[in-house]
């Protein structure tokens, strides 16, 4: 209807259970080919399936990095392509990318431009393409049900929180991954202590964020200053702005965090549990870094690569306070995967949701409460539950 066209309904049968789907037969009208074209390009998007499919279409990519015309973008739902009379799932599914075919393996990849090869087989059109938008549930799925996408600074975070440990902790017993990207202003509001209680307890599988975070908590780990203000008081130490250089400095000597660790210079803080617990982080770097230190990872296609190896699989993906960082993780994710982001400023949270990541929970909440609060509740449920 959005789009002009008209159509009738020939079916329709309502699952009576909360286990049975429901479905429906439309017969879509358009003005011309081209329009009818374009309206069921936009209901292939949203899951349905035109009665008589046909195989996919492929074309070979002309040279590296370059896609055939009428290339399928694809978006961020579980997608099958019908290739040789059977349905195929794409692997590594991403949003804007497009899908690679391995005719020998009877395979289907996700990939992004710049690692398209040349002669490699991309399904052009949308043609035996099908997506699985994520369901509505009708039974109970804990934050996910309670929440939705839209943020509000009104709803009540303590009860929020509560839910997301809760999550978090299924997950765990589930042996599922949580990754976590984080900002520097999870050390500025003093949350620092928190979130490495966290990662001690083993509820971070990876951590993905930037210099600025590193060198904050190095900053915050030797000199109790965070852009040098006192983190435990709020008032500026006087001669501390070079507190942050500083600390860059003591890293540059030790040849990066891990050496800090190693010859004790770095005791606590968020990448010390990192590197004490194995857990893997990602720091990607950007124009305003200051250093940036050795394990910052300068070109930006190798720390998305990087990104993306390690939010391979994720289960969870709890964002804090980082709008850079959210948004690029949000765009490497499936629909499957269960987003949280925790951000003071509610357009964080609705620029993730416009972006494409729909499933994501928004919290307008200050870092620094928030994550006192869910440390607490972790470690309460862990100990309840053994």
């Amino acid at each position: 209807m959005d789009l002009g066209g008209e159509f009738e309904v020939l079916d329709f049968r309502i699952g009576k259970r909360k286990d049975e789907p429901s479905y429906a037969k439309m017969l879509v009208i358009g003005r011309s080919a081209a329009h009818l074209e374009l309206i069921l390009r936009e209901l292939r998007s949203l899951g349905a399936v035109t009665e008589v499919v046909s195989d996919v279409r492929l074309e070979p990519a002309p040279d590296d990095m370059i896609l055939p015309d009428g290339f399928y973008a694809t978006t961020n739902h579980p997608t099958w392509i019908r290739y040789r009379g059977r349905w195929i799932e794409v692997e590594d599914i991403e949003m804007d990318k497009v899908i690679v075919v391995d005719p020998l393996a009877e395979r289907a990849y996700c990939k992004p431009i710049r690692e398209v090869k040349k002669g490699e087989l991309i399904v052009v059109g949308e043609e035996g393409v099908r997506v699985k938008p994520p369901e509505y549930p009708r039974t109970g799925v804990g934050i996910f049900e309670f929440m939705s996408s839209r943020a509000s600074s009104e709803k009540p975070t303590p009860t929020i929180v509560r839910k997301i440990a809760l999550e978090m902790v299924r997950t765990k017993e589930a042996g599922g991954k949580i990754v976590v990207v984080a900002g520097p202003a999870v050390v500025h509001t003093g949350a620092a202590e928190h979130l490495a209680r966290i990662i001690r307890m083993g509820f971070v599988d990876a951590l993905l964020s930037g210099n600025a975070l590193a060198v904050h908590d190095v900053e915050y780990a030797l000199f109790g200053t965070s852009l040098g203000f006192k983190v435990d008081e709020g008032v500026r130490m006087p001669g501390g702005n070079r507190n942050h250089l500083a600390a860059i400095n003591e890293i540059m000597k030790c040849g990066g965090l891990r050496g800090a660790v190693e010859k004790g210079i770095l005791k606590k803080g968020i990448f010390y549990e990192c590197i004490v617990h194995g857990v893997p982080y990602v720091l990607a770097g950007s124009i305003r870094d200051d250093g940036p230190i050795p394990d910052v990872i300068t070109d930006v296609v190798e720390a998305q690569k990087a990104y993306r190896r390690y939010l391979k699989d994720a289960n969870m993906v709890l964002m804090l306070a980082s709008m850079l960082h959210s948004i690029a993780v949000g765009n490497m994710l499936p629909s499957t995967a269960r987003v949280v982001c925790v951000d003071i400023n509610p357009s964080v949270v609705l620029k993730l949701v416009d972006r494409g990541t729909a499933q994501s929970v928004g919290v307008i909440s200050d870092v620094g409460a928030f994550l006192p609060i869910l440390a607490d509740e972790l470690s309460r449920l862990k100990i309840l539950r053994g």
